[in-house]
């Protein structure tokens, strides 16, 4: 019915977002980026922590080896007695561990030889475990916390899993072994400890076990030292969403609130020309949505001006049949009523002709949309056509005769072959109109490089120049000479040309001229895409 019309703006060339590596859009890859990128900090900040705290543990084993290599050495040479077998002198070793101890950084125990505990620093400091009092309780509550007679809170009890670990460390050490390790202490708390033996040249004597019970305090600081990394890393997030927010959110609801508006308050197009101008997929979006109500928009147009045309060709035979009509009443000669009759016979066949085309020219753009393109014999179709011509001429009517390519060659199109056989009838019925009888209509196909033209010409009396473009406009009609009004709708032409532009054609019409100027005809150059193999 309408014809499609190119977009006021310019289509703007999609680019390929496709990357060889990475197959995901330009919003795709900015969308994994800033996710990922809060979670990269994450991870950059805990392998940079555990690091830290290897870094940490492992000087910590360093500082107890060294302190326990020097006690025991001592140990070994001041409490060492019996000759040729040695033993510890578990007093005398006792008070040496008091005076060498530091159990203010450490917590430093002896064994024996049989794995005995002889000797412990918190012994000598007389430290036990403390902690803060629970909120006073009430009057006849339960008591949950029991206080010893010092006042202090009871110590916990030892677990099974840290004297298992210190019982097995202190045997590894009576075997000969230096043990450093990271394990749970007696009390469930994680401690680094260090067991060696004391050895009286091969003999081991004894076990020093050196404790150092600050892991949680170097575990507490390597927590605090990640809340940074933690805080840059929800801002990273938070940022990224906003971004997003910004970035696609917001431009998709604006289109949303577009269409609602084009679809509820009767606008026409949606105009958004600051997200048309993206580069990125809303950007290719906003444009097709421009381009689609911008269409259909003209497509609006085109039926409004439709149906105003068809109302004002087809009031003009209503009107010749009403006047005919209530003159036929008054009308008593015989003739002028036999006159007023075939009046209303020829306004008759012309709604009705009329009405045919319409139909035939509104579902023009469904038949186009509903057929698959393939390929077409142009030289056969056309041959097809003309033939059926050729079978239905009567003796003082216009001939139509098929020029075919020299040399004969296969010449295809990709189309849909009733709406271009339309085409070439529409062509032919409309150069045999305006030719004068026995005269002989050409139809004449040629292979130019990569397009195919179909001429189809006539001996008429031609085309006014002002009116070769006019007469494709729809019920635009020159009568030809000596034929009777309303015998064309003026939608063939515009019928054709619609339908070579749907094929990417081409429908243009001249006058044929003499080399003294002389007007001798119409012809009609039809120019369609040959079809690729």
């Amino acid at each position: 019915m309408a014809s499609a019309t190119d977009t006021a703006k310019p289509e703007r060339k999609r680019r390929s977002y496709r990357s060889r590596w990475l197959p995901v859009s330009r919003l795709g890859r900015l969308i994994l980026a800033l996710n990922l990128l809060g979670l990269a900090i994450l991870i950059a900040g805990a392998l940079v922590l555990n690091e830290l705290r290897r870094g940490l543990v492992n000087a910590r084993i360093d500082s107890l080896t060294t302190q326990g290599e020097l006690m025991a050495t001592v140990i070994d040479q001041a409490a060492t007695v019996g000759e040729p077998t040695p033993a510890l002198d578990a007093e005398y070793a006792s008070r040496v561990l008091q005076m060498i101890a530091n159990p203010k950084a450490q917590r430093a125990r002896l064994f024996d030889a049989n794995g005995k505990l002889i000797a412990d620093s918190d012994w000598v400091a007389d430290r036990v475990e403390w902690r803060q009092l629970p909120p006073a309780r009430a009057r006849n509550a339960p008591d949950t916390f029991a206080l010893d007679f010092r006042g202090t809170q009871k110590e916990k009890p030892a677990t099974p899993e840290g004297r298992e670990a210190l019982q097995g460390e202190v045997a590894a050490a009576l075997r000969g072994k230096h043990v450093a390790q990271l394990r749970t202490g007696e009390t469930g708390q994680r401690v680094v400890s260090v067991s060696m033996p004391i050895q009286h040249v091969r003999a081991v004597l004894g076990v020093l076990t050196l404790e150092a019970s600050d892991v949680d305090e170097i575990i507490a600081r390597e927590r605090a030292a990640l809340i940074p990394f933690i805080l840059i890393a929800i801002s990273v997030m938070l940022v990224s969403s906003l971004l997003l927010n910004s970035l696609i959110a917001q431009p998709v609801l604006r289109l949303a609130r577009a269409a609602d508006r084009v679809r509820l308050a009767g606008a026409r197009a949606i105009s958004l020309p600051d997200l048309a101008d993206r580069d990125d997929e809303l950007g290719d979006l906003t444009r097709s949505l421009e381009a689609m109500t911008h269409s259909l928009s003209e497509r609006m147009d085109a039926i409004e001006s439709f149906a105003a045309d068809v109302a004002h060709e087809i009031r003009n035979p209503l009107t010749s049949l009403r006047s005919a009509i209530e003159t036929l009443d008054l009308v008593t000669d015989p003739a002028a009523r036999a006159r007023l009759l075939g009046i209303l016979q020829n306004d008759v066949q012309r709604l009705d002709r009329l009405v045919t085309d319409i139909s035939n020219a509104s579902r023009l753009d469904a038949e186009l949309s509903r057929d698959q393109p393939k390929r077409i014999d142009v030289t056969r179709l056309i041959g097809d056509i003309v033939s059926t011509y050729e079978a239905r001429s009567r003796p003082g009517e216009p001939t139509v005769r098929f020029q075919r390519p020299a040399p004969p060659v296969t010449v295809t199109v990709r189309g849909r072959e009733v709406p271009l056989g339309q085409i070439f009838r529409n062509l032919i019925d409309n150069a045999r109109s305006f030719s004068p009888p026995d005269a002989e209509v050409l139809v004449a196909l040629a292979k130019v490089r990569d397009k195919i033209v179909v001429m189809v010409s006539d001996h008429g009396p031609g085309i006014p120049p002002e009116n070769l473009e006019t007469i494709f406009q729809r019920f635009y009609t020159s009568r030809p000479k000596g034929k009777a009004f309303g015998g064309n709708s003026g939608l063939g032409l515009s019928i054709a040309r619609q339908i070579a532009e749907a094929h990417g054609g081409t429908l243009v019409a001249k006058n044929r001229v003499t080399d003294d100027g002389e007007v001798v005809g119409a012809m009609f150059l039809l120019t369609l895409p040959e079809a690729k193999l």
